[in-house]
């Protein structure tokens, strides 16, 4: 009957064990999913840490470039539509992208005088809209957002919305998780 009573008890502690190791397993995992937020000093340690980089100090050079300073004046001259999310004429000059980009479906536009890339990121519903797009078509586009990285020779426009013949054909779909 005793051993009964000390298997029973070590099988107790061998399942209680089990148990609580579990339950520390699943709380750790939660506080790493925890973004932790930099400090303005940390994030000036980091940009310094990534300017001294390789990757860093080829941006830097491509900046002080001539190709680097004519895609900067181009997001200059368009900066205030931007900022003001304000109505940008454009001319479609191409339906597809340059060679080599990996920014999903999207289509060369100029504006005031300078070529864009300008990027979607369309519902599968409003492809079609999209895909209707011509060379020399006139359209009017709104965004928040204009970027550049040194892989292209034009500003990236992110496009939110787009007009043509005052009738709208594409309108960016908030995420659905608030982001």
């Amino acid at each position: 009957m005793k051993k009964i009573i000390y298997v029973l008890i070590l099988l107790l502690v061998v399942v209680s064990g089990l148990v609580l190791a579990n339950c520390e397993i699943k709380k750790g995992t939660s506080k790493k999913s925890i973004p932790k937020t930099l400090s303005a000093a940390e994030r000036k340690a980091a940009l310094k840490k990534w300017e001294a980089s390789s990757a860093g100090i080829m941006y830097k050079k491509w900046e002080a470039s001539p190709e680097g300073k004519k895609v900067q004046d181009a997001e200059a001259k368009i900066w205030k539509n931007i900022k003001d999310y304000t109505n940008m004429e454009g001319v479609v000059t191409s339906l597809s992208l340059p060679s080599g980009s990996r920014l999903g479906f999207g289509v060369m536009v100029r504006i005031n005088g300078g070529d864009y890339i300008v990027k979607f990121e369309p519902e599968k519903s409003q492809l079609e809209q999209l895909h209707s797009l011509k060379v020399n078509d006139k359209i009017i586009i709104k965004s928040h957002n204009v970027s550049h990285a040194p892989k292209y020779s034009y500003p990236i426009i992110s496009g939110e919305y787009v007009q043509r013949d005052s009738k709208i054909i594409f309108q960016r779909v908030p995420r659905k998780d608030g982001c």
